[in-house]
């Protein structure tokens, strides 16, 4: 091995029958899943298992070629230099004809090229692409002339060159593998069909520019159309399964199970689609709340789905207990029926397609023939995770609701809800700027409130099993040879097996720490605990301070796009009011109104903060504030 070989073995040449063998005799003794690295499956190879004829392990795994069998290669070469992919470069190889486009701008290039001798020929060519597009029909149709003439010429002296040199072709064609062709989608089907007939109409169009048109039409394509390419990929499926299946009894050495056969071709929206065709009904809201806000949310479709459902929150609670209980017997009753409509539509369809419907109802726990349905434990929401800024449309509601209630004092609070959904769609987009813009601030000053909550949230809470593991993992992955998930298993079933004596230990363990995370939580809560002497004191969900006028609101936008992290803090401040002294007055005036309105929706916030505290707190506040100037804390406390 690594160049150690008797004479004999130097003079040994690989014919193409020697090299199948070896081919074959290493396929047979690699592992039937052979998962790993290419080095990793050379390693591990048992190359005596290997050896055939009179090659030994030790020859075949050399890492040298002898220069007998580099000859061998270039005679080969030499007898057939055109072989593969330098067929094109051969004398006799026709050329491919120019495209119109292409044809466009060598006739144009020379000239565009003398009128602007500073452009770069990637602007050149920027500019004479969009001269093409622009240019009109008639003047292209000399080029589109041009170059089917050429492409007939093309196929001619291709049709020749086949003729003169057939061993070639051959080599060109490519070596398609015998697995069947897996079938394609609805929208690949239906990208083929019009492709042909967008070319007709567009014969100097783009691989991209085709993608973009007839992208944009599928999407826009009605459900009766798209149900029939639907049809057509389906039975394109159950053909390829069909021979799939005997393609893998037929060819058992290449491994292959029912797991490679392509599952699906359609999306999860185009066999939803498909189904509603075929009658199966739609699933019912799962309780009465979920049936209200399916209701009110169909008068609020451009409102965006999370402000929606803040809303239908807010309304549901508004509801009487009566009412609430009204829209889960409805519920019910529509539970009732769509267990009957769903048996009747899996009487309909094939057993194949039973299983599958079954399949994904399991997740909601639907059982043919019965209405047993399993109720999922929804996980409480964390006490720690910050609410959910109010949307542009909650704040327009709140403006123009008190003004609403007294113009109709006969609508009811869902009405009124609805009513105020329509004048939000129905309002200008100029208008709505003035709210989206307050809930951008409000967006932004929520996410990084919760990243400064998270930071200083306590460790939470161990429980007695996670103490007892952390104790004893290293003799555990001592035993195990460092496999984590070995270890992590005998450690659970040790844990398991343990009887009560031997975990009160651990329990006492886990409740203490359960104490030192509820302390830490109500010591970060309290206000009063953290005065401390010559520092900030940070009150818990105090409103931040905004800028006071249009320059520091310009100074926080450049410090934090970090533009000028490079330069020290000093420098830092002189760029920006060299900055800001160079911009015009208009964007100055408009960082001052941003700078207002941050200024009057602090106000807001503040008042609505300093309500929520408890008297102890706001004494602590106060007398905070009495020590420490500060603008805009001059509320009535």
């Amino acid at each position: 091995m690594n160049g150690e070989m008797d004479a004999s073995t130097k003079d040994q040449v690989w014919t193409q029958d020697d090299l199948l063998n070896l081919l074959e005799a290493m396929k047979v003794n690699l592992p039937q899943k052979d998962l790993a690295k290419y080095k990793t499956s050379e390693s591990h190879l048992d190359w005596e298992k290997v050896a055939f004829n009179s090659f030994t392990g030790e020859m075949l795994i050399r890492k040298f070629r002898t220069l007998t069998e580099l000859i061998f290669d270039a005679q080969d070469f030499i007898k057939n230099p055109y072989k593969g992919k330098k067929l094109k470069k051969h004398p006799d190889f026709p050329k491919k004809p120019l495209t119109p486009y292409f044809r466009f701008f060598i006739e144009k290039r020379a000239k565009y090229a003398k009128l602007h001798p500073e452009m770069s020929n990637l602007d050149l060519t920027k500019i004479l692409s969009m001269k093409y597009r622009g240019l009109p029909d008639k003047k292209k149709k000399k080029y589109l002339e041009d170059f089917q003439k050429d492409k007939e010429t093309f196929g001619h002296s291709m049709s020749k060159f086949r003729e003169d040199h057939p061993d070639l072709v051959e080599s060109m064609a490519k070596k398609g593998s015998n697995v069947p062709e897996k079938p394609r989608t609805p929208q690949q089907l239906w990208y083929s069909h019009e492709k042909k007939a967008f070319l007709k109409t567009h014969a100097d169009a783009t691989t991209k520019d085709i993608k973009d048109s007839l992208g944009k039409q599928w999407t826009q394509l009605s459900d009766k159309k798209r149900l029939k390419w639907i049809a057509k990929s389906l039975e394109m499926h159950k053909a390829y399964e069909e021979v799939m299946k005997g393609f893998i009894e037929t060819h058992p050495e290449l491994n292959m199970s029912n797991e490679d056969i392509v599952k699906s071709t359609l999306t999860k929206a185009e066999r939803h689609l498909k189904d509603k065709s075929d009658g199966r009904p739609d699933k019912p809201p799962p309780n009465g709340y979920s049936m209200f806000c399916a209701e009110l949310m169909s008068s609020m479709k451009d409102v965006p789905s999370t402000e929606r459902m803040v809303m239908c929150s807010q309304q549901w609670k508004l509801l009487k207990q009566n009412e609430k209980d009204g829209y889960q017997k409805r519920c019910e009753q529509r539970k009732k029926e769509y267990e009957v409509e769903m048996n009747r539509f899996l009487c309909s369809i094939s057993e194949e397609e039973q299983q599958r419907v079954l399949g994904e109802q399991k997740m909601i726990g639907f059982k043919k023939g019965s209405g047993g349905s399993k109720k999922k434990s929804r996980a409480k929401p964390s006490p720690e995770k910050p609410k959910r800024p109010i949307s542009a449309m909650f704040i327009f509601s709140e403006e123009k609701r008190p003004k609403l209630q007294q113009e109709r004092p006969d609508l009811s609070d869902s009405e009124l809800t609805r009513l105020l959904a329509r004048m939000w769609n129905e309002l200008s987009d100029k208008k709505k700027e003035k709210y989206k813009r307050l809930e951008t601030v409000l967006k932004a000053e929520s996410v990084k409130k919760g990243q400064e909550e998270r930071s200083r949230l306590p460790d939470t809470p161990k429980t007695a099993q996670d103490i007892w593991q952390q104790s004893v993992i290293g003799d555990y992955l001592a035993r195990f040879k460092t496999d984590r998930p070995k270890a992590q298993k005998a450690m659970e079933a040790t844990w398991n097996t343990m009887e009560k004596k031997e975990k009160i230990m651990w329990i006492k363990k886990a409740a203490e720490d359960q104490k030192r995370y509820e302390r830490e939580l109500s010591e970060m809560r309290s206000p009063a605990s953290i005065i401390a002497s010559g520092k900030k004191m940070k009150f818990d969900g105090e409103p931040k301070k905004p800028p006071s006028n249009g320059y520091q609101k310009f100074s926080q936008e450049m410090l934090s796009n970090g533009e000028l992290n490079h330069l020290p803090m000093k420098e830092r401040m002189g760029e920006i009011g060299g900055r800001w002294q160079r911009q015009p007055q208009k964007e100055k005036d408009r960082y001052k109104k941003i700078a207002e309105e941050k200024q009057k929706l602090y106000k807001v916030e503040l008042e609505r903060w300093l309500a929520s505290l408890s008297s102890q707190e706001r004494n602590v506040y106060k007398e905070y504030n009495s020590q420490v100037s500060r603008p805009y804390h001059k509320l009535s406390l």
